[in-house]
C-alpha cells in the first residue's frame, strides 16, 4: 500500500551509502513522501487498496463492533455497505454519483463530512481517487485476505526476456511485481556478505573464516545451498530461532508481577530449541505446548511443553484477590495465544466486540473455556507456583536409573525367600514363639532449655547427667547441668514443650528379649537427634517453618536394656516424637511362629521368612545397603530441577464478564469454541472440546490464519520485515501483504510439507531475492524507498542476544553448551536493589556458564539485563511478536563499558598478539576475517595503526591503567605479553566491535 508515515531512522544507512551522489536528504524525503500514481479501475483490488483505507479510517464506527455503531451503517461487510439505508446506500456499484460514501468523504460541509473532524482522522486526496475507482468499477468485494481459506496460487512464469532466471517460485512471484512496476532488482550480494547474512540469520553467530574463504574461492549454487544446509543442521540453529518463540510465548525465569520472584521453566526453553533442531513438525510443536498434557501417554518432553500454558505471570502479593488474578491469567493467555498462532489481536474483544475485526467478546470467552481445565490458582503463596514435575538431565537420568537397578536387584534378592531357612532363622523362629513384646521404659526428659538461636539449641547437649554419662556422651570432667524430671507420659503421647528456641530432651529404656529391629515413627517441622546405646542413630535437621515427610527408622535393637535418647529442637511451639505402635511383633507373626513347621502353610512358612529378613541382624547389612541407595536415590532426586506443567482438571464455569470486570457474574456462561466467523469444531459424540481440539484446529489446514502467520515470521527472520509487516495483526488494522499470492503459496507449501518448518525456510534461503545485495540503486530508491517491492535485501541490526554472542564468538570466549538452567552474565552492582520480597542480590556465574549465548541468559522480567535492554530485548510480560529497533547512544555505551564487551575484546586482542606474527597488518588482516569477514581497505588500517600507536604510547606512559583495563573480566591474562601492548590493541579491538558493520546483518 502507499505508505503514509516514513521512519526516517530506517533509511540511514541507505542515505550513508549516497552521501557521493549528490542525493540530499530533503530530495531523498520528496521522493519517499510524494503522491502515489492514480490507480487505474482495472486494476484496483479491495484487499490491497480499498480496505485498509476503511478499516483506517471508518470501521471504528461503522465496522464489527455493534456497541459503537453508528447509523447503522457496517461498512466491513459487502452487505451492510450495500444496505438500503433508506432511499440511499453507502456504496452504489459502478456509480460513485450515487454513493452516499463518496458523497460523505467528498463534501466540504463539516456537519457531513466523513470521518467526522473531532476523530483526527482524513483521508488524503490519493485515497479518495481510490475509493471513487473502485466503486466505479463495480465495487467488488473480497473476504478479509487472512481470513480466507489457503488456496495454493499458480506460479507466475518468468518472461524470458527480463534477464532475470530462476528455478525458485519464491523468485517468480517477485519477478513478476518487478516487471510490473518496472524496476529492475540489485545484483547478488558479494560473497562474504552473503555467507555473513546467511550464517547470521540461520544460526544468530557469525561464519567462521575457513567457511568464509572457501566459498570466496568457489561461490557456486551447490556450494551456497551447502551452506544452508549445514546451517539448518546446525545445533546454533534451535538456539536462533528460540529467541523469537520465546519472545511469543513470554517465556521468563520470574513471575512478573509484585516481588517477581523466581520460578523454575527453563526445561520449557531448552524444548523449544530441542524442537527446532529436530524440525518438529509445527502442528505437532503446537499440539504439545497447547495440549501435550493431553496426548495419549505423554512424554516427558510433551509435558514439559505443556508448560507454555504456565507461562504467563503470577502473583504471591498477600493482597490480591483469588477470582481477579485467574481473570488476568486467562485474558493474557488468549492473547499470547492469538497472536502467537492466529496473528490476531484477540485481546481487544475482552471487554467489548472487535472494533476492526470480526471477534466478538463471545469469541474471546469461549476461547478462555478451552484453557478453563488447568490446575492452577490466582494468588500462590509459599513460593509454590503449581505443578510441576522433575525433568532430569541425561546424566542425572542415568545415575539415578543405575541406583534404582542396584536397588531392585537386592530388593529381590533380599525377598528371595524359597531357599531354606538358615540356621539364624531357625534360632530367632524359636525365640519369637517363646519371647515377649519389649518393654518399654517411662519417659523422662529434661528442659527446656533457652538459647540464643535455633542452631544453638541444636548443637547443645544438655542431658539428665546420669542417662548421659550411662550411655557415654559426657566427659569425666564435664560440668553439670541443671534440669528438672518432667511428669511421666503414656505411650505414644506426644512429648511438648513451648518456648523459643527450647531444645527437648527425652530418655527411655527399652528391654528387648532378642536382638531386632523396632520400629519407630518421627513428625517434626524442626530437628531431631537420636542416639541408641550410646551411638548415634539420627540426625535430622530442617529449615524452620518446613515439615519433611515422616520418616520411618529402624532402631537396631540388643538382646536386653537399650537406652534411647531423644533431643528435639524446636524454633517456637510445640514438637513430637510418636512410637508406631507397642507390639514388637505383629500377632499374626507370632501366631505362626509358635506352630510346628510342618503345621505351616507354604503361604505362612514364606510370610515368617520375609518377615524375619525385614527385622533380623542377619539380613541387616543388605537393609542398610538398600537404605543408603534409596538416601542416595532421594537425594539426586532432590536436585533434579523441575518444571511448571498443565495438569488437567473438571473445568471451572467461564462466563463472559460485561466490560472484562471479574466482580460481574451477570453474563453467560460459555463453552469451548473457537471465532464464529473461523467455523467451529466437529465433536463427534463429545458434549466439550477441549486444548487439544484447539490445538488441533489451530494448526490445520481449515484454519488459514496460522500457516500465514508463520511462514510471515519466517520471512521477517529472512528478510528483516515480513509480507504484512504487522507481525502480530493480520487483520483489518494489520498491513495487507506486499505480496499476497506469495504468502498463500508459501502457507500452502508449509501446510503441504508436513508444516515443515526447515523446508521452508530452505525455500526463502534458496531464492535469488534472499541472496540479493542490500544497497540500492537510485532509481530503486526513488521508486521503492520502502522496499515494498523486495528488489533488494533489508540491512537490520542484529538482536540484543546475538549482539553479545557476535562479541563472544569473536573473541573465542563463546560456550557451545546446549540447554541447563539460566546463567548470569555480568550486570551493574545494585541493578536489584529494588526487588524486594525477597530482597536479592545478583550473583555472576563463573567459568563457561559465564560465556554462554544470550538466549541462556537469566531474565527477570521487572529488570531485564540492563545490556539486553539497550538494545531493545522485551521484559516478556507481554506477547511481542516483533521488537523495536532502536539506535541511541546508551548502545555505544553498552559496548564500551559492559564487562562481558570489554573481556570480549581483551581475549579477541590477547589471542591476536599470540596466533598472528608480530606485523600490525597481519593482526589486522586477522582481525577484519575473524569480525567482518573480509579484509580491511586500506584506510582502516591506517586508522586502527594511528588508534594502536596513540594508545600504546597511553599504557606505556600509564602502565597501571593498562592493568586496570586488562583485568575486566574472569579469563586469566597471558603473563607472557606486554600489558602496555595488549591493552593498546585491546582498543582496537574494541573499535572493531563496536562498529556498526559488527552488530548489522547486510
Amino acid at each position: 500500500m502507499y505508505p503514509k508515515r516514513l521512519d526516517i531512522n530506517r533509511y540511514w544507512p541507505e542515505l550513508a551509502c549516497f552521501s557521493r551522489s549528490k542525493l540530499t536528504l530533503l530530495g531523498f524525503l520528496a521522493l519517499a513522501v510524494s503522491v502515489p500514481k492514480t490507480v487505474s479501475a482495472e486494476e484496483v483490488r479491495f484487499n490491497r487498496d480499498v480496505r485498509s483505507i476503511l478499516s483506517e479510517n471508518c470501521y471504528a464506527c461503522h465496522g464489527p463492533d455493534s456497541k459503537a455503531r453508528k447509523a447503522d451503517l457496517r461498512l466491513d461487510l459487502e452487505s451492510g455497505s450495500l444496505e438500503d439505508l433508506g432511499g440511499y446506500q453507502a456504496v452504489v456499484p459502478g456509480h460513485p454519483e450515487k454513493s452516499e460514501l463518496i458523497a460523505r468523504i467528498e463534501t466540504e460541509d463539516p456537519d457531513d463530512i466523513m470521518p467526522p473532524p473531532k476523530t483526527g482522522k482524513s483521508l488524503s486526496d490519493a485515497e479518495k481517487s481510490i475509493l471513487r475507482e473502485w466503486i466505479l468499477s463495480g465495487a467488488k468485494w473480497e473476504g478479509h485476505w487472512s481470513y480466507i481459506p489457503v488456496v495454493r496460487p499458480d506460479v507466475p512464469e518468468l518472461d524470458p526476456s527480463s534477464g532475470f532466471q530462476s528455478d525458485s517460485p519464491i523468485d517468480a512471484f517477485l519477478a513478476r511485481v518487478w516487471d510490473r512496476e518496472g524496476v529492475q532488482p540489485v545484483q547478488q550480494a558479494e560473497a562474504r556478505k552473503l555467507i555473513r547474512r546467511l550464517s547470521l540469520d540461520l544460526t544468530g553467530l557469525p561464519p567462521e573464516i575457513e567457511d568464509v574463504e572457501s566459498f570466496v574461492n568457489h561461490p557456486s549454487a551447490g556450494h551456497y545451498a551447502g551452506l544452508v544446509d549445514k546451517y539448518l543442521m546446525s545445533p546454533a540453529f534451535g538456539e536462533r530461532m528460540a529467541v523469537f518463540w520465546l519472545d511469543l510465548v513470554r517465556y521468563a525465569d520470574t513471575v512478573g508481577y509484585h516481588g517477581d520472584q523466581p520460578y523454575n521453566v527453563y526445561p520449557f526453553r531448552d524444548y523449544v530449541i530441542q524442537a527446532f533442531n529436530d524440525n518438529k513438525p509445527f502442528d505437532q510443536f503446537t499440539r504439545e505446548q497447547i495440549a501435550g498434557d493431553l496426548l495419549p501417554n505423554p512424554t516427558l518432553q510433551q509435558r514439559i511443553a505443556s508448560g507454555y500454558n504456565r507461562l504467563h505471570m503470577m502473583t504471591a502479593e498477600g493482597g490480591a484477590q483469588d477470582k481477579e488474578y485467574l481473570a488476568k491469567y486467562a485474558a493474557d493467555r488468549i492473547r499470547t495465544t492469538g497472536s502467537a498462532w492466529l496473528g490476531s489481536t484477540m485481546g481487544c474483544a475482552e471487554c467489548h466486540d472487535h472494533k476492526y475485526d470480526p471477534i466478538t467478546t463471545r469469541d474471546f470467552y469461549s476461547m478462555q473455556a478451552f484453557f478453563a481445565d488447568l490446575e492452577e490458582k490466582g494468588f500462590y503463596g509459599g513460593a509454590d507456583w503449581g505443578p510441576k514435575i522433575p525433568v532430569p538431565d541425561p546424566d542425572q537420568q542415568v545415575k539415578i536409573g543405575e541406583i534404582a537397578d542396584h536397588i531392585t536387584q537386592l530388593e529381590a534378592k533380599l525377598n528371595d525367600v524359597s531357599s531354606d531357612p538358615s540356621k539364624d532363622q531357625l534360632t530367632w523362629v524359636k525365640q519369637i514363639a517363646n519371647s515377649t513384646e519389649p518393654t518399654l521404659g517411662t519417659w523422662s526428659s529434661a528442659g527446656p532449655f533457652n538459647a540464643k538461636s535455633f542452631d544453638d539449641a541444636y548443637s547443645q547437649s544438655f542431658f539428665d547427667e546420669s542417662l548421659a554419662r550411662e550411655a557415654g556422651f559426657l566427659d569425666p570432667g564435664s560440668a553439670e547441668t541443671e534440669w528438672t524430671v518432667r511428669p511421666e507420659y503414656q505411650d505414644g503421647e506426644i512429648v511438648q514443650f513451648s518456648g523459643d528456641n527450647s531444645a527437648i530432651y527425652v530418655a527411655r529404656v527399652i528391654q528387648s528379649p532378642l536382638a531386632m529391629d523396632y520400629m519407630i515413627s518421627i513428625g517434626s517441622d524442626d530437628s531431631i537427634r537420636i542416639w541408641l546405646n550410646g551411638k548415634s542413630v539420627f540426625d535430622l535437621k530442617t529449615s524452620r517453618g518446613v515439615a519433611p515427610d515422616q520418616n520411618q527408622l529402624g532402631l537396631p535393637l540388643k538382646a536386653g536394656a537399650n537406652l534411647l535418647l531423644m533431643k528435639i529442637v524446636n524454633g517456637t511451639g510445640g514438637a513430637g516424637f510418636y512410637f508406631k505402635g507397642s507390639d514388637a511383633f505383629p500377632e499374626n507373626i507370632s501366631s505362626i511362629a509358635r506352630k510346628a513347621s510342618c503345621d505351616r502353610t507354604d503361604e505362612e512358612s514364606l510370610e515368617l521368612a520375609k518377615y524375619y529378613r525385614s527385622v533380623s541382624s542377619e539380613w541387616k547389612p543388605i537393609r542398610d545397603q538398600i537404605a543408603q541407595l534409596q538416601t542416595q536415590k532421594q537425594q539426586m532426586e532432590a536436585n533434579i530441577p523441575t518444571m511448571l506443567v498443565s495438569i488437567s482438571k473438571e473445568p471451572r464455569t467461564i462466563r463472559i464478564l460485561p466490560r472484562g470486570d471479574w466482580l460481574n457474574e451477570s453474563g453467560p456462561v460459555v463453552d469451548p469454541a473457537i471465532p464464529g466467523f473461523l467455523g467451529q469444531l466437529e465433536l463427534g459424540n463429545r458434549d466439550r472440546a477441549n486444548r487439544l481440539d484447539l490445538a488441533n484446529w489451530l494448526a490445520s489446514k481449515e484454519n488459514p490464519l496460522t500457516a500465514r502467520t508463520f511462514v510471515n515470521r519466517l520471512w521477517n527472520l529472512c528478510f528483516g520485515e515480513g509480507l504484512s509487516k504487522t507481525l502480530d495483526d493480520l487483520g483489518s488494522q494489520g498491513a495487507p501483504p506486499t505480496h499476497p499470492d506469495l504468502m498463500d503459496w508459501l502457507a500452502a507449501e508449509f501446510m503441504e510439507s508436513g508444516w515443515d518448518v526447515k523446508h521452508v525456510i530452505r525455500q526463502i534461503t534458496l531464492s535469488k531475492a534472499y541472496q540479493l545485495g542490500s544497497t540500492p540503486t537510485a532509481e530503486l530508491l526513488a521508486k521503492d524507498p520502502l522496499n515494498q517491492w523486495l528488489g533488494r535485501q533489508n540491512r537490520r541490526r542484529l538482536s540484543a542476544e546475538f549482539v553479545r554472542d557476535n562479541a563472544l564468538k569473536i573473541s573465542g570466549l563463546l560456550t557451545s553448551k546446549i540447554g541447563g538452567a539460566s546463567v548470569r552474565p555480568y550486570q551493574p552492582s545494585g541493578y536489584y536493589s529494588q526487588l524486594n520480597f525477597p530482597k536479592r542480590t545478583y550473583q555472576e556465574d563463573m567459568g563457561d556458564d559465564q560465556y554462554r549465548r544470550g538466549v541462556y541468559t537469566h531474565w527477570q522480567r521487572t529488570f531485564t539485563h540492563p545490556s539486553m535492554t539497550a538494545f531493545d530485548a522485551p521484559s516478556r510480560e507481554e506477547c511481542v511478536a516483533k521488537r523495536p529497533t532502536s539506535n541511541t547512544p546508551l548502545q555505544a555505551l553498552v559496548l564500551l563499558n559492559d564487562p562481558s564487551y570489554v573481556e570480549a575484546a581483551r581475549v579477541f586482542a590477547q589471542n591476536l598478539l599470540k596466533e598472528c606474527d608480530q606485523k600490525d597488518e597481519s593482526r589486522l588482516e586477522r582481525a577484519f576475517l575473524q569480525a567482518l569477514s573480509r579484509s580491511p581497505q586500506p584506510y582502516e588500517v591506517a586508522a586502527l595503526k594511528s588508534l594502536l600507536k596513540a594508545h600504546l604510547e597511553q599504557y606505556q606512559a600509564d602502565i597501571e591503567a593498562a592493568k586496570a583495563l586488562l583485568s575486566v573480566g574472569q579469563t586469566p591474562v597471558l603473563e607472557t605479553v606486554d600489558a602496555a601492548e595488549l591493552a593498546a590493541w585491546t582498543s582496537v579491538t574494541q573499535a572493531l566491535l563496536n562498529l556498526n558493520e559488527t552488530i548489522t546483518r547486510y
